[in-house]
């Protein structure tokens, strides 16, 4: 006995407890606003989060264990070549899940069981070791030679390029999200986010053309979804509408019916579930904690032992605060519906998993950092 409350202590200490902590309370403020809408979600939903919840928090202890920068060292190659064939898989024999209405091979269905996964949820993890163990073999200034560039781009575009081509534009965004924000945290010069944001503009007119109507619909009506309030802008709407009935304290867990309209209520849009139920009051400290999250997140990215752990730390706060911002924009109409889920909130195995497992990495960077001192970006050779 005293050897298994031994190993129990040792494995806590691997762990921030400020970011677990912050994680678990997501976690159970995501169970608690299920819980309160299990009536309309149904009890598999609660079951499934309660389940990935107590899987993803195993997986973060576990990872937090492995210093796993030797094993990308030696295997980033190789993953690199697996995340590329996972994703052309799925973007030729995927599914559009359980949601039918887009045109989106996002998801694989495991036969038998009729279970459904986001590969995109799990390469994006991958992706962002990859990345950085990839930016960190380059020396300072490296990066903004055209020969050390290419490879790089290449890197990053073949990848995004695959989740892209499935039809998921939400989750595409996230990963050139992380891609701008790990680029310019290595040093890459302005000018060349100038000529990329400039090369952009010039091809929308293209870019549009090669966009589904319902993508083209949902970027329009997005913006402004009071020009269809009816149909395309119903959702947003529906949405706003929702977290404004909560007021300023909710009308309590089991409360609440506009979010019953919402055909994603326990996904993309779980924040006008939440809302409804718990109100200003509540999102507040939902995104109070976030922001203590991605605060934390970066301090353990400056007292990281090396480049590549600070660019993993990165990564993760790139993906992270992306996917917040589109999703609190989208729930409150001000950005397009483009299917993006809430961190640690949303329903769904893959969202609740990926994140979790984003967390073991950055406490595995804590873990292996213990005793490294906090040290500027200069330090570390990331900014030029």
């Amino acid at each position: 006995m005293s050897r298994i409350f031994a190993y129990i202590r040792s494995t806590v200490r691997k762990v921030d407890p400020i970011l677990m902590v912050c994680c678990a309370v997501l976690s159970v403020f995501s169970l608690v606003t299920v819980y309160g809408a299990v009536d309309n979600f149904g009890t598999s939903k609660l079951i499934m989060q309660l389940a990935m919840t107590l899987v993803g928090t195993a997986l973060t202890f576990l990872i937090a264990g492995i210093d796993f920068k030797n094993l990308v060292d030696k295997l980033w190659i190789w993953i690199i070549i697996g995340s590329c064939a996972i994703l052309a898989f799925t973007a030729i024999f995927g599914s559009s899940g359980a949601s039918r209405e887009t045109t989106n091979k996002s998801w694989l269905i495991i036969p038998l069981v009729n279970i459904g996964i986001q590969p995109s949820e799990f390469i994006k993890v991958t992706f962002i070791c990859t990345l950085a163990r990839h930016l960190a073999s380059l020396k300072p200034g490296d990066i903004n030679r055209p020969k050390k560039l290419l490879p790089l781009l290449a890197h990053a575009g073949i990848i995004s390029g695959f989740v892209l081509v499935s039809g998921d534009l939400g989750v595409a965004l996230i990963y050139l999200s992380i891609v701008l924000i790990m680029f310019f945290s290595a040093g890459l010069s302005l000018w060349y986010y100038t000529g990329g944001i400039t090369a952009t503009v010039l091809a929308m007119p293209f870019i549009w053309s090669k966009l589904a109507p319902y993508q083209q619909e949902r970027i329009i009506y997005g913006f402004n979804p009071y020009l269809d309030p009816t149909d395309k802008g119903w959702q947003p709407l529906t949405s706003l509408k929702a977290i404004q009935s909560g007021g300023p304290f909710g009308n309590g867990m089991f409360g609440g019916t506009h979010y019953e309209a919402l055909a994603a209520s326990h996904t993309d849009f779980i924040l006008a579930t939440f809302g409804e139920k718990f109100g200003f009051v509540g999102m507040f400290l939902l995104l109070a904690i976030c922001c203590i999250i991605i605060v934390r997140i970066i301090m353990i990215g400056f007292r990281s032992k090396d480049r590549f752990g600070m660019l993993v730390c990165v990564g993760v706060v790139a993906s992270l605060f992306a996917q917040i911002i589109e999703n609190v924009g989208m729930s409150i109409a001000v950005l397009p519906v483009v299917g993006i889920t809430f961190p640690f909130m949303s329903c769904g195995g893959s969202s609740v998993l990926g994140v979790y497992i984003m967390m073991g990495l950055i406490h595995s960077i804590y873990s292996h950092s213990s005793n490294t001192p906090f040290r500027s970006s200069k330090s570390l050779g990331l900014s030029q």
